[in-house]
């Protein structure tokens, strides 16, 4: 049932996931916003749906593109689904928009395969992830992304290696002369700085160990796959597999640094996530198997809400 609806681009597919997505605001809000209701709530929740279901078709259109996946659509209905495990993603302001300027410097950084317009794609990737860092510090750590791709497309030019800053400078002189203007003094506007936990604690409740068990234990079972599969992709859609691949494990890294725990920074997992599960799909010989792996991650999510 669920793989005959998705297993083809359909726009159905897309309004499904609407309705999913917005399921997930709808019981994040009755479960987790203890504010009184307002209309600047409820614009508030409204701009947070958008953005993050914004993101959902960004991350569409990055796995079309470049040929990610094959012509159907699991990805986008994963990352809905992750949205319902960890209801705490969709509601933390600075990570949802944080997330969505890194999907913007990825798809930025995955067309670099192209060859075209090479110094304006070096430069807004690296833009967009230095904005992200503006909402979430750790966010930084996606910069690494641009430096592996220069590496796997062994490109040796001076000036190549050097655009990236400068995006990174221009972020950092925009915001400083923004701060000057508005709180008068250099730095105010930076209102992340770097800051690191340990503390897991939160993850303790049983609704979040429960999805967060689900999401490591499928996710590592189908990176095995993933890795394995690499080989056998395209020679010139290899680098895109690698990069996807780092960027998920950049995110678990970010999970381990974050410096509030409160779930809502595995969001930045959820798109090289949904991509390396996808490809794990695919090769799933036994439509029964196929249907169950999918099953589950609808089945878990509205079994821990009504618990």
């Amino acid at each position: 049932m669920i793989t005959s609806i998705f297993s083809k681009s359909k726009p159905i597919n897309f309004i499904l996931v609407f309705f999913i997505t917005a399921i997930a605001f709808v019981m994040a809000a009755l479960k987790l916003v203890k504010e009184p209701f307002t209309i600047a709530l409820l614009l508030k929740q409204l701009v947070l749906f958008f953005v993050c279901y914004s993101s959902i078709l960004l991350l569409n259109f990055m796995v079309s593109k470049n040929g990610l996946t094959k012509n159907n659509n699991y990805e986008i209905l994963l990352y809905s689904l992750f949205l319902l495990a960890l209801l705490e993603t969709t509601q933390d302001t600075n990570i949802v928009i944080a997330n969505f300027f890194v999907l913007l410097g990825l798809r930025r950084i995955l067309s670099i395969r192209t060859q075209l317009k090479l110094n304006k794609k070096l430069f807004d990737a690296a833009f967009w992830i230095a904005i992200a860092s503006l909402f979430y510090f750790w966010a930084i750590l996606f910069f690494v992304l641009i430096i592996l791709a220069l590496v796997l497309y062994t490109d040796n030019k001076l000036n190549h290696w050097l655009i990236p800053f400068s995006g990174v400078l221009t972020v950092f002189i925009f915001t400083v002369c923004y701060s000057i203007i508005c709180f008068g003094n250099y730095f105010e506007a930076f209102i992340n700085t770097p800051s690191i936990s340990y503390a897991f604690d939160h993850y303790n409740l049983p609704e979040l160990w429960v999805a967060i068990t689900l999401l490591f234990s499928f996710g590592i079972w189908s990176t095995l796959f993933y890795i394995k599969s690499i080989k056998m992709k395209k020679k010139a859609l290899r680098p895109s597999f690698h990069l996807i691949l780092i960027t998920f494990l950049i995110s678990f890294l970010i999970v381990v640094l974050a410096p509030k725990k409160n779930s809502a920074e595995f969001l930045f997992m959820f798109a090289p996530l949904a991509i390396i599960m996808t490809n794990y799909i695919e090769v799933i010989e036994e439509k029964w198997f196929k249907e169950l792996f999918l099953m589950v991650f609808f089945v878990v999510p509205f079994l821990l809400l009504l618990l």
